[in-house]
C-alpha cells in the first residue's frame, strides 16, 4: 500500500470567506507509486497538479465514481446550504473530484462538507466501508474574472478531454 504523501510538504490552504477557490480531491485508492512520486517532486504546485490531473484522468485507480453516485454526490452539493458554499462548477471524475465555489464559510467546514458529506453518500450507494478521500486536496484562490473563467472552462470540460463516454453527467455549471 502506498502511504499518503506527508501533508506538511504542501503550500497551507487558502481561506478566504466570500472568495472563489479552485478545488481538486482525489480518491484514497487512485494514489499509486507515480502519484506519489509527483507529490515529492520539486515541480511548482501548479505543475505538479497539472500532471496529476492528467494522469488520473486516465487512470481506473480508485475509479468509484459513477452512474447512481454521479448523481447523489452532484444533488448533495447542489442541495447544500449556501451559507457554507455556492457550487459555480463542477465536475466529477471517476476518481477526482474538481470544484469551483464560493466559499461563504471556513475552508475546513466546506471540505467537510465536500469530502466527509460525499464521501459516506459513495459508502453508502456503494455499500462499503472506510475512507473514500486521500487526506490532500488542493485549493486554489480565483484572482480575478478571466481566472475564474479559465477555472470554469478547465472543469467543464476535463470529462470530454478524458473521452469519457458519459462526460455530459459528469459536469455542472452555473452557466452551461
Amino acid at each position: 500500500m502506498i502511504e499518503e504523501p506527508n501533508k506538511h510538504n504542501h503550500l497551507p490552504h487558502t481561506n478566504l470567506i466570500g472568495h472563489y477557490q479552485f478545488i481538486t480531491f482525489r480518491t484514497k485508492e487512485s494514489l499509486d507509486g507515480y502519484l506519489k512520486k509527483l507529490y515529492n517532486s520539486n515541480d511548482i504546485e501548479k505543475i505538479k497538479q497539472y500532471k496529476m490531473d492528467r494522469y488520473l484522468d486516465q487512470s481506473q485507480n480508485g475509479a468509484l465514481l459513477y452512474g447512481e453516485v454521479l448523481d447523489k454526490i452532484r444533488d448533495y452539493y447542489l442541495g447544500y446550504d449556501k451559507n457554507v458554499f455556492e457550487i459555480e462548477a463542477l465536475c466529477i471524475m471517476p476518481n477526482h473530484i474538481h470544484v469551483l465555489l464560493k466559499q461563504n464559510d471556513n475552508m475546513t467546514n466546506v471540505m467537510r462538507v465536500l469530502k466527509g458529506g460525499a464521501g459516506h453518500l459513495v459508502n453508502k450507494t456503494l455499500e462499503r466501508k472506510g475512507a473514500i478521500w486521500s487526506r490532500d486536496y488542493y485549493d486554489r484562490a480565483i484572482r480575478d474574472e478571466k481566472h475564474f473563467w479559465v477555472a470554469y472552462e478547465y472543469i467543464k470540460f476535463n470529462a470530454v478531454k478524458a473521452e469519457l463516454s458519459d462526460a455530459d453527467e459528469r459536469f455542472y455549471g452555473r452557466w452551461g
